[in-house]
Formats: C-alpha cells, structure tokens, sequence
C-alpha cells in the first residue's frame, strides 16, 4: 500500500498493548540508548541538518523508561503532572474501578476539585494517594512478618 490513505488507522499504545514487533523494537531501541547513554554520558542524536543534539541524561533516562514499558508489553501514557484526570482516568491509573475511585473521593481520601457536575482529580493528589497506601502496605508486611517472627520465638 504505498497510499497512506489506503491503510487502515491504528490506535497509538494509550489505547492498545503493543504488537510483538513494537515490544521487540522497543527492547531493542532502550538498550541502543542507554549504551549510548554511558558512552557519552548523555544522549546525541541528529536534529534537522545532521547537527547532533545533545538530550539531557535525565531527559535520556526518561526516554528508556518509556521505551523498557513498551518492552514489558504494557500500554503507555504520558501525563503532564499539573494535569486533571477524570474519574475514569484516575480508576485506570489505580486499576480500580470507578464506583470505587468514586467512593475512596467521597471519603475525602483523595482530593478532588468539581467542575460543573463533575469530578476531576489533580495528579497529584492521585500519586500521594497511591504513594501512602504503598506505605501502608510494607508498614503492614514488616508488621506481619515481625509478629511471625514473634510467634515463632515463642
């Protein structure tokens, strides 16, 4: 099909896993990048006349996180971190459902701000929220194992 319109639309990776070829890609692509990365300590790469363009190691790093992502087979989406998410965006985000993002809102266990009659959750709040409940969490483990540890002392 040498037309572009001839070909059939496909759905970016925020919308769909990626194809064997994409995730082969992308393994391949983080690997090149991060030798790259400790040869020169940075990233170059061509800009539009062949002119190298230095990409900040932080910026570099960024990159081959995305890109280990895809490799893993997972579908990718980049938020600015001022954005606002709908409820069904943050329930994605948590892999929980939206009646119970709905519900975790509601008990003011994470901030929110109405717009109209909706709801819309600032990303941040989303990450502190996600951030406490894995303290939580490794604070409930480490108690759980020093109470089998207890137990078996005993």
């Amino acid at each position: 099909m040498a037309d572009t319109a001839e070909r059939p639309a496909q759905s970016g990776l925020m919308e769909r896993p990626p194809t064997p070829e994409e995730i082969d890609s992308a393994a391949h692509a983080a690997t090149a990048i991060a030798v790259a990365m400790d040869l020169d300590g940075g990233l170059k790469v061509s800009g539009e006349n062949g002119d190298p363009v230095s990409i900040a190691p932080e910026v570099g790093k960024l990159i081959i996180e995305l890109l280990g992502h895809v490799s893993n087979g997972n579908m990718v989406t980049l938020v600015p971190v001022g954005t606002m998410l709908t409820t069904q965006q943050a329930a994605d985000m948590l892999n929980v459902s939206r009646p119970h993002l709905t519900k975790l809102l509601k008990e003011g266990k994470i901030r929110f701000e109405e717009v109209g009659k909706h709801r819309r959750v600032p990303l941040t709040a989303l990450m502190q929220y996600r951030e406490e409940k894995e303290r939580r969490q490794e604070q409930a483990m480490r108690d759980l194992a020093r109470l089998g540890q207890e137990f078996d002392n005993a």
